[in-house]
């Protein structure tokens, strides 16, 4: 799940070219100040340390994982619980347990139904979890956007990508405990706020 949640949240952030901007492999940082030769000032954040140390991310994975081990546990037991009717029902059907046509029809019937109203389940909690997941990438991704917007004021960085876009970085274009650091402490401040404001609310 993790994967496609970095995939989905920066496939957007490959955005570089590396015609006659990046350096060579072999040639010599300009300098220390996180600026190529070509003037451009470049910070890279590696997502699966932020996907690992965000708390809200941490957070939110733990909830969407916790959600999609129940609703398989749901389903698992229905499913269970379908089969061993079935089964039952072969097996009274085999050995003429049935008064009549009519009743073994209806017993059918009824497996059917629940057949139907079990795929009907399956199909509603996927989408609810799919559901869960986009809202979870969205916070995330606004998240993160808001956060580099008033970062990159004091930082002036001409473009901040995700390491997994390129090839190769030094690690003085490395910016990601900064962020983590500035979103933990965003996040924190923001739980806070809502809790007082929780707690206001039902004096």
């Amino acid at each position: 799940m993790k994967k496609k949640i970095l995939f989905a949240l920066f496939a957007a952030c490959a955005m570089v070219s590396c015609n006659n901007q990046s350096p060579k492999l072999d040639e010599q940082p300009v300098d220390n100040d996180s600026t190529v030769s070509s003037g451009l000032k470049i910070a890279y954040v590696e997502v699966d340390s932020l996907m690992t140390q965000f708390e809200f991310a941490i957070e939110k994975s733990k909830e969407i994982e916790k959600k999609t081990l129940n609703a398989r546990n749901t389903l698992n037991q229905k499913g269970n619980q379908l089969q061993a009717a079935a089964n039952n029902f072969q097996q009274k059907l085999q050995n003429n347990g049935f008064t009549s046509r009519e009743q073994a029809e209806g017993v059918q019937a009824t497996l059917q139904r629940q057949q139907n109203d079990l795929a009907a389940l399956q199909s509603r909690l996927e989408q609810e979890l799919a559901s869960e997941q986009q809202k979870f990438l969205e916070a995330l991704q606004d998240s993160l956007n808001n956060f580099l917007e008033i970062y990159n004021k004091d930082k002036k960085y001409d473009i901040i990508i995700n390491k997994s876009a390129i090839l190769y970085g030094g690690k003085k274009f490395d910016i990601t405990q900064d962020v983590i650091n500035g979103l933990n402490k965003r996040y924190k401040s923001s739980a806070a706020k809502s809790e007082k404001k929780e707690a206001e609310e039902k004096k």
